[in-house]
């Protein structure tokens, strides 16, 4: 078992486990929620600044997925948004041949005294982060979209009690 501290597993059970099983019980199908929780946890690691959210309504409304699921699945991941934006770009850089991220502080002044240098870099750094980005998030989609579904309906059998019982009104 692994060693999580009981306030942590106690938001996952209140904040995700039993949102989850109360979609479950109200009808969506494993596979429908495990896409549209696939669908919000790749849309989640894009690397894009303040696109993640409508993108991902734009999405699930498109393809008939479950709003709610793919947002829980886009929050998820949030924390590996922040830790791939750097490596996305970095293998946009590599894939590409283009000009290293300047990560330090003298490559980042003289950027700043050419704004229009440094507007068509972050622009290229961007599209070519999200080309790598498409990229994996077209491989990883349905993979993740099995597992998911593998583990909802072990989930639903291990927490049988919850998912016969009538749901609580609010």
């Amino acid at each position: 078992m692994l060693l999580v501290p009981e306030s942590a597993r106690e938001f996952l059970r209140c904040k995700i486990l039993r949102p989850l099983l109360r979609l479950l019980r109200g009808g969506v199908t494993p596979r429908r929620l495990a896409w549209s929780l696939a669908l919000g946890m790749v849309i989640g690691i894009n690397p894009s600044v303040g696109l993640t959210t409508v993108l991902v309504i734009l999405l699930a409304w498109i393809f008939g997925l479950n709003q709610f699921a793919s947002q829980i699945g886009t929050h998820i991941v949030a924390p590996l948004h922040v830790l791939l934006f750097v490596p996305f770009i970095e293998l946009g850089v590599h894939l590409f041949h283009t000009r290293q991220l300047p990560l330090d502080r003298h490559q980042i002044e003289h950027l700043s005294h050419h704004p229009l240098r440094l507007l068509h870099s972050i622009g290229q750094w961007e599209w070519h982060a999200l080309i790598v980005w498409g990229i994996i998030a077209a491989a990883m989609l349905p993979l993740l979209a099995w597992y998911l579904r593998r583990t909802l309906v072990l989930l639903m059998r291990r927490h049988k009690t919850l998912m016969h019982s009538r749901p609580a009104t609010q």
